[in-house]
């Protein structure tokens, strides 16, 4: 509330319309005096609408970057599989590849999406997970191609057949498709069950992320088995462990619950354990690098 001392700050306009047309020079300078409230409310506007396109400007920047941040969140878990996919198009054999990769991470992101049906959390990583199970499709579209061109015997193996020795080494695309629809339906059911259980919710996604932190050990083991890195691209190792950087860093600066957090700083170990292995078994590593 304004105190009796305190001056009224008022609009020029007003205290020029309360100047009678009569007054003489020397009233009127005074009364100019009256015009030093009103120009201090002039800039007190301009400093508050400054400010308010100030912040404006700085909302528009952040909103910007957060934006970009989860496109790259979306769309960049798929990117390094893009030179892996060149690779083995080029080199016309997928033997350098470990089609279990795609088998993890399938697994990890259809449990990944039950876990934010039951605990809603960014919808970023939902979008995400529906991505990289796409691109795990397209890929393994692309190893069952190659392996059918190459393939010197006749005979196939199928999911039908149940054959454990040859599990997600079968002959046909369909069979991987088989596969995925039914471990879906399954977890569709189970999670219909006990959707209300927090303890299982937390499991799905306690699982669903330990998939994911084994996303880069059936490479590392099958590199282990070849004694060699032949036909594994090196920019694919190399994106995976910016990626896992930059997905850590976004969990922990988002309060992403913490599975996800403990699953990239795992990743990021494996992928530097797949980067030594690049080193030793290859005697040239800038050849691999180009």
């Amino acid at each position: 509330m304004r105190t009796a001392l305190e001056p009224k700050i008022t609009s020029p306009l007003l205290l020029r319309q309360r100047i009678p047309k009569n007054c003489s020079a020397v009233n009127k300078s005074s009364v100019s005096i009256f015009f030093i409230p009103s120009a201090h409310w002039l800039l007190l506007r301009v400093m508050d609408a400054e400010a308010v396109l100030q912040d404006e400007d700085m909302e528009g920047s952040w909103s910007l970057l957060s934006w970009m941040a989860s496109c790259l969140m979306v769309f960049g878990g798929a990117l390094p599989y893009v030179p892996q996919y060149q690779e083995i198009q080029r080199s016309n054999n997928s033997d350098g590849f470990s089609t279990r990769v795609c088998l993890v991470l399938l697994i990890a992101n259809i449990l990944r999406i039950f876990f934010w049906i039951g605990k809603q959390f960014e919808l970023t990583l939902l979008l995400q997970s529906v991505v990289m199970i796409l691109t795990m499709f397209a890929m393994l579209h692309l190893c069952c191609g190659v392996q059918y061109a190459n393939r010197v015997s006749t005979k196939q193996h199928r999911l039908t057949d149940w054959d454990v020795r040859y599990f997600w080494q079968w002959s046909a695309f369909e069979d991987y498709l088989l596969f995925c629809f039914g471990f879906t339906v399954l977890c569709a059911v189970i999670t219909l069950l006990l959707l209300d259980s927090v303890v299982f919710v937390e499991t799905l996604g306690s699982l669903a992320v330990m998939f994911e932190a084994m996303l880069g050990l059936p490479q590392l083991l099958q590199n282990f088995q070849n004694q060699s890195t032949k036909g594994m691209s090196v920019k694919m190792v190399l994106l995976w462990t910016a990626g896992d950087v930059f997905k850590t860093t976004y969990f922990v600066m988002n309060d992403s619950p913490s599975q996800f957090w403990v699953c990239g700083s795992v990743q990021i170990l494996i992928d530097v354990a797949i980067l030594l292995q690049v080193l030793f078994y290859s005697q040239d590593t800038r050849t691999k690098l180009g």
